[in-house]
């Protein structure tokens, strides 16, 4: 999946700038999937998963201690 960098959102995890992931959220808007890949390898493989795949990620990642 080629998505220009612009479209690319760091997880507010990242540290104020670190390396986390990101997902590229206008994609999930016009295509119901969301890309998610590793900061650190920006030309790396994209995992893509549903709308409601990420929300549950994105729940679980807020209700982990880290």
């Amino acid at each position: 999946m080629n998505i220009e960098p612009h479209n690319w959102i760091k997880s507010s995890y990242s540290n104020n700038g670190g390396n986390c992931v990101e997902w590229a959220p206008a994609r999930a808007t016009t295509t119901g999937v969301v890309p998610v890949r590793d900061s650190k390898r920006a030309d790396g493989p994209v995992l893509t998963v549903s709308v409601r795949a990420f929300a549950g990620l994105v729940a679980l990642a807020r209700s982990t201690e880290l």
